[in-house]
């Protein structure tokens, strides 16, 4: 009976807790209704306000009073809340992981707050109402400023001030407004005239220009709000476009010229920028000014006659103002440019032109002409200025013939001699013309076909604007006196002098009696090896026109379409036919006049300053060579032919080339190549004493010359062939000049030296020297033994005296019999040693025989005491040809040692007549055709 009480007991006091729990838990938890957080990027715990509290009424009541959980209620928010004390309620909101602000900048959800209900175990709790939680992400400056572009560029026109030329922008990633904001920019570029505002816009700071910069690079930074500067810095690149400026676009200053090149566009890329104006015509003036360079442009430096000859004038022109030579001495004392044979004048000096160059009494046709360079007379009153005058010597003061310049007129003066007529008649004949003063080259041609005298300048006709009479001179006995450069007053002063002297420069000054000059060979001699040129005349167009100038140095060209201009002008070229081109600048200046639809010159084009780099030639080497000694019987020399005295000579001209090889590893090789040009002159000069013209001289047959642009002159101090053609030409001249000596008994050699120029002693070959020697009848006899033994194969050979010729052995006395054995014993032993001594020496030197010199065969002989008799008994018989053929070589070899040998053994004994043998290896084979000998005379 006890227990059921128990167990009723103990039940009716749970149901009684029960009951007082239930009755306890009454209230639900209190929350705030909304909360706002801050949490900052890359932490976990949120600063909320208020804070995060949970109060329950149910307190101090355990469990049904505390606070067990905040729930948060969201998908997947990355926080949580916790409880930090059951007690008071106190909680914490965090993150379960890092936050990022530039993923999300805030986040909101609702939070509920929950007791701990009846009991530890949570049963039975109450949740709060629902509390809305608003988080803001604070952001942390992290990222750094890019820009949006890598480079940026822009153009501005010069001479404008700009407000912003471009503008540059960089962004942030961070989230925050103040980390993701760009708050400056810079420009890193130092001393640069720009400027850029925080806006990111660049400005210029002053007026740019074309000329001192075309373009600008300028680096740029950028700051974000936070201070923090772009990691990499930006590129600006700002160009300065010039102006719109009418004008030639597209050309190059400098234009390079190699000789040999032919014809070379000057302006291949050229075109004309109007900057869009209403052209309708287009006149174009290009000029190549050469001026400065020798007599005008770049022409061949060949003297006159040479020029005349070419050029296909008459013969018979005389030049006044020659190199100065022997010949031609008067102008030695004058002021020259060796270069270009120019003389100048400064106002001192003259020059007397001797008699008889000039015929005293020039016909009613001759010919005058001359290169001048002539500026402004000097001082207030201007003086004659004498170029060329003749007048009389002494008494009086007459000019018969001048040419002169007066205040820049040109002026001829004619006195024709007093014939029957004693009338009026032409005397001065002026021409006023700009060139005469304005110091440059032209070319002057004064022709005569009295009473009409014609002018020419640089191939223009000119007639005189004035002419005036005078009266014929009387005759008189009074000696002329021809002059250049001044005029001779030979009478009215106490003391002949010169007078009306010439400023200037002068050169190539000829008169040509009795005969003018045709239009043709006047234009060829003033014209100019280089010039202007156009490739392609076909492809000009129909629209463009176009004239040259004689020289063609100036061309000018008009059309009405700047196009078809354009490619005209790219058609223009220069072009130098010098083979051997003087070397330097050539200037160039182009000139255009632009007219507009209804105005006379709309647009202004400025000049264009270019020039042609013209680079030196390789300058050639000119070598002469050819058998330089020989000797022949004086025979030889008396005949009437003579002996011809280079019979095998040889002109070659040579240049250096840099060779550069295809494969980089090898070096630049240096080259010789051979090749062809004219030469201007060739001097055979007799050196030593001048020819004797009573027995001897040098001749040329001139049916030689014939088909040739040559000459020849002869002297006794030489002979000269001059004119321009080609090496060939002169090698066949030379080769046939012959020296004749008719009374050789006092000559015993003569040398003489050859030598070649081309472009007038520009380039100069070797001196080329000639040993001649006369072989005399006084010791033919064994000069004559001694060249059968080296001319022909037989080892020995014997020999008769002609008949008649015993007293041409220095009075030899018959010997007796018994002489004549022993001399012929002795002779014997002598050849027997000198066999022997000679082959010894032959196996000794044999090795060293091909490399001796060109003499090393040089036999003198004395035989002032020798007496020489041979058995007349004796009879020469030539060796049959069939037994010396298998060893003809052999000997021949053994004859021009023995030669050698002996002439070593006689050198110190014997000296008389040289027989030289030509040097080295090559010309050995030609031994025998040097040593010939007139043998025709000689019975054997």
């Amino acid at each position: 009976m006890g227990r059921p009480m128990v167990w009723n007991t103990l039940l009716a006091s749970l149901g009684q807790v029960h009951t007082i729990s239930f009755l306890v838990n009454k209230h639900k938890p209190w929350i705030e209704t909304s909360y706002h957080g801050i949490i900052t990027e890359n932490n976990d715990t949120v600063i909320l306000d208020p804070p995060l509290v949970a109060l329950d009424k149910d307190a101090p009541v355990p469990f049904a009073g505390e606070i067990c959980a905040f729930k948060i209620h969201g998908q997947e928010m990355p926080f949580e809340a916790v409880v930090l004390n059951k007690t008071s309620g106190e909680g914490r909101l965090q993150a379960k992981s890092p936050i990022d602000c530039e993923l999300q900048k805030e986040y909101t959800f609702i939070i509920q707050a929950y007791d701990c209900g009846s009991g530890p175990g949570g049963t039975n709790w109450k949740k709060s109402h629902k509390a809305v939680v608003h988080i803001q992400v604070k952001d942390v400056n992290e990222f750094s400023p890019t820009f949006k572009e890598s480079v940026y560029k822009a153009t501005v026109t010069e001479g404008k001030i700009y407000d912003s030329i471009l503008q540059v922008e960089a962004i942030d990633e961070d989230c925050s407004p103040q980390y993701s904001q760009i708050c400056n920019y810079e420009i890193v570029t130092t001393d640069v005239p720009f400027a850029i505002d925080r806006n990111g816009n660049i400005r210029n700071t002053e007026k740019l220009n074309y000329d001192k910069q075309h373009q600008y690079k300028i680096m740029v930074t950028a700051f974000d709000c936070g201070q923090k500067h772009a990691i990499e810095d930006v590129l600006v690149g700002v160009n300065v476009k010039p102006v719109c400026k009418p004008g030639w676009q597209d050309w190059n200053k400098r234009i390079e010229y190699k000789p040999g090149s032919g014809s070379i566009p000057l302006f291949p890329s050229i075109r004309l920028e109007t900057c869009d104006g209403p052209v309708s015509s287009i006149h174009t003036t290009i000029e190549l000014q050469t001026n400065y360079i020798g007599k005008g442009c770049d022409r061949e430096t060949y003297s006159e006659k040479s020029l005349q000859k070419l050029c296909g004038a008459s013969s018979g022109a005389i030049d006044l103002l020659p190199s100065p030579s022997a010949t031609t001495n008067w102008t030695a004392g004058l002021v020259m440019d060796n270069n270009d044979m120019i003389f100048k004048f400064d106002g001192k000096q003259g020059a007397k032109i001797p008699d008889g160059i000039v015929p005293k009494n020039l016909t009613d046709h001759f010919t005058i002409t001359l290169w001048m360079k002539h500026g402004p007379s000097p001082g207030l009153r201007a003086e004659k200025e004498t170029i060329l005058c003749n007048s009389d010597k002494t008494e009086m003061n007459r000019h018969h013939y001048a040419l002169y310049v007066h205040n820049c007129r040109l002026v001829f003066l004619l006195r024709k001699d007093f014939d029957q007529a004693d009338t009026f008649r032409p005397a001065e004949f002026h021409w006023k013309l700009d060139q005469i003063c304005d110091k440059e080259w032209h070319y002057y041609v004064v022709n005569v076909e009295f009473p009409v005298v014609t002018l020419y300048m640089d191939g223009t006709t000119y007639e005189p604007y004035l002419v005036t009479n005078d009266w014929p001179i009387h005759p008189s006995h009074i000696a002329m006196q021809l002059t250049v450069g001044a005029c001779w007053q030979g009478g009215e002063v106490t003391k002949p002098r010169f007078a009306q002297y010439f400023h200037g420069s002068l050169a190539s000054l000829t008169i040509r009696p009795g005969k003018i000059e045709s239009q043709k060979v006047i234009s060829c001699l003033q014209a100019c090896k280089e010039g202007l040129d156009i490739n392609s005349l076909e492809s000009l167009g129909q629209g463009i026109k176009y004239h040259f100038n004689p020289s063609q140095s100036v061309l000018v060209m008009e059309g009405d379409d700047i196009e078809n201009i354009n490619q005209a002008l790219r058609k223009v070229s220069y072009i130098n036919s010098r083979q051997f081109p003087t070397a330097g600048v050539r200037r160039l200046k182009v000139s255009s006049n632009v007219q507009c639809f209804g105005e006379d010159v709309c647009i202004s084009i400025p000049d264009i300053d270019a020039y042609v780099m013209v680079f030196q030639a390789n300058e050639p080497k000119i070598t002469i060579s050819g058998m330089d000694h020989f000797a022949r019987p004086a025979a030889q020399f008396e005949s009437e032919r003579g002996v011809i005295l280079l019979p095998d000579i040889r002109i070659v001209s040579t240049v250096t080339k840099m060779e550069h090889p295809v494969d980089l590893k090898e070096h630049d090789r240096v080259v010789l190549e051979e090749m062809l040009h004219n030469l201007d002159f060739c001097d055979i000069l007799v050196i030593g004493a001048d020819l004797d013209p009573d027995q001897e001289c040098l001749e040329l047959d001139h049916m030689e010359l014939q088909g040739k642009h040559l000459d020849a002159t002869n002297s006794t101090a030489g002979y000269s062939i001059y004119g321009v053609d080609s090496m060939h030409s002169y090698e066949q001249v030379l080769r046939q000049i012959r020296y004749r000596n008719w009374y050789t008994s006092a000559t015993f050699d003569r040398k003489f030296r050859v030598k070649c120029s081309e472009l007038n002693g520009r380039y100069i070959s070797n001196e080329f020297n000639l040993e001649v020697n006369v072989l005399h009848s006084s010791n033919s006899n064994f000069m004559d033994h001694v060249n059968h033994m080296i001319a022909q194969p037989q080892f020995l050979q014997s020999f008769h005296h002609p008949e008649g010729s015993a007293s041409t052995v220095h009075n030899s006395v018959v010997p007796s019999v018994a002489t004549i054995i022993i001399i012929i014993c002795v002779s014997i032993l002598i050849f027997v040693i000198t066999l022997g001594v000679y082959r010894i020496r032959t196996a000794h030197q044999h090795s060293s025989t091909d490399n001796e010199g060109s003499k090393e065969n040089e036999m003198d002989w004395d035989d002032s005491a020798l007496t020489i008799t041979v058995n007349p008994m004796e009879k020469y018989e030539k060796p049959h040809q069939t037994e010396e053929e298998s060893e003809e070589d052999d000997i021949e070899d053994e004859e021009e040692d023995t030669t050698s040998a002996e002439s070593d053994e006689s050198e110190e004994e014997e000296e008389e007549e040289e027989v030289i043998v030509q040097k080295g290896d090559k010309q050995n084979g030609t031994r025998q055709e040097q040593l010939e000998w007139d043998d025709s005379t000689l019975p054997y």
